[in-house]
C-alpha cells in the first residue's frame, strides 16, 4: 500500500526545494539575464564605456557570414554527433546485455569513457590522428590517403564529431543498458517462440519498448552538441582550418573572449539559446508523440 506524505505548512516543502531554485538562479537565470541584457548593448575592449544600441548586434551577427557558416557547421555537426553516439551506444548495449562471457567487463570498459573531460578526449584522439606523431594519421599517409586535419576543413570537422560522439556513447550506453535490463524477458522469449529473428525482435519488440529511454537521450545529446563540445573543440582544431569547425558555441567564444567584442557575444548567445529551447519544444511537441510510455 503506497503512503502519501502530507506537509503540515509550505515552510518545509519550499525549504527543500530553496537548494535547487537557489542553484537554478544562479547558475541559470542570472547568466541568462545578464546575456539578454548585454546583447542590447555595444561595449569598448575595456568594458569602460557602453551604448544601448536595441537590436544592432543581433542585426550585425546575422548578416555576418561567418556567423551564418557557424550555423551552417553546427547543423552538421550536432546531427552527426547525435545520431552517431545514439547508434553505436545502443549497438553496444544490445550486445553487452547477451548473455556472454566477461560481460560484467565489458561493461565497466565502455562506461570509463564518460569520465574523461572533454579536452583530455580530445588530446587522445589528436595523438591518434594527428598527422605526424599520430598513430592513425601516419597510417593513412602511409598507405597513400593524404590526411592532414590541420589543413583539410572536412577532415577537421569528421575528427571533431569522431572525438565528440565517442565521448557521449558512455553516456548514452548506461541509459540503453538499463532499458534493455528493464524489458522483460518472458516477451523477448514469447517473441523467439513465434520464429521472430533477432533483427526483427529488435525493431518490433526492444525498439518500440526503448522509445521513452530513445527520446530522452535525443533531447540531452543535441543540448550536448550545442554546448558542452566546446572543450573537444578548442583542444582539437580551435575552430580552424579557416572556420571549418566553428560551431556558434565556439563562435561565442571567439567574438567575446578573443575579439572582446562583448555585445556580439551576448547577442549569439542568446541567439543560441533560443534555438535550443526552440528544438527541444519541437522535440516534445512533435517526436513525443510517437513515444509510448
Amino acid at each position: 500500500m503506497r503512503k502519501k506524505v502530507i506537509f503540515n505548512g509550505v515552510a518545509l516543502p519550499y525549504l527543500l526545494l530553496l537548494p535547487q531554485l537557489v542553484i537554478t538562479a544562479v547558475f541559470f537565470f542570472w547568466p541568462a539575464g545578464q546575456a539578454i541584457y548585454g546583447s542590447f548593448l555595444r561595449e569598448d575592449a575595456f568594458g569602460l564605456s557602453r551604448d544601448f544600441v536595441g537590436l544592432e548586434n543581433f542585426a550585425d551577427i546575422l548578416s555576418d557570414p561567418n556567423y551564418l557558416g557557424a550555423v551552417w557547421n553546427t547543423v552538421i555537426f550536432s546531427s552527426a554527433v547525435a545520431f552517431s553516439a545514439l547508434g553505436v551506444a545502443i549497438f553496444l548495449a544490445v550486445q553487452a546485455d547477451k548473455a556472454i562471457r566477461g560481460s560484467g567487463a565489458y561493461k565497466t570498459l565502455l562506461i570509463w569513457p564518460y569520465a574523461v573531460a572533454p579536452a583530455v578526449a580530445a588530446v587522445l584522439w589528436l595523438f591518434l590522428f594527428h598527422p605526424q606523431i599520430g598513430l592513425l594519421g601516419r597510417f593513412l599517409n602511409g598507405i597513400g590517403i593524404p590526411w592532414d586535419y590541420k589543413v583539410n576543413g572536412n577532415q577537421a570537422m569528421l575528427l571533431v564529431i569522431i572525438a565528440a560522439a565517442w565521448k557521449q556513447v558512455s553516456y548514452n550506453f548506461i541509459f540503453f543498458l538499463a532499458g534493455l535490463q528493464s524489458i522483460p524477458r518472458s516477451v523477448l522469449e514469447a517473441a523467439a517462440i513465434d520464429g521472430a529473428r533477432p533483427t526483427r525482435r529488435f525493431w518490433t519488440v526492444i525498439f518500440p519498448l526503448l522509445a521513452p529511454t530513445s527520446f530522452f537521450l535525443l533531447v540531452v545529446n543535441i543540448v550536448y552538441a550545442f554546448f558542452d563540445t566546446f572543450g573537444t573543440i578548442h583542444a582539437l582544431t580551435q575552430g580552424g582550418p579557416g572556420q571549418a569547425t566553428t560551431t556558434l558555441i565556439y563562435k561565442v567564444y571567439v567574438d567575446g573572449v578573443q575579439n572582446l567584442n562583448f555585445g556580439a557575444s551576448a547577442a549569439q548567445s542568446v541567439v543560441l539559446m533560443a534555438i535550443v529551447i526552440a528544438l527541444t519544444a519541437v522535440q516534445f511537441r512533435f517526436i513525443e508523440r510517437k513515444v509510448h510510455y
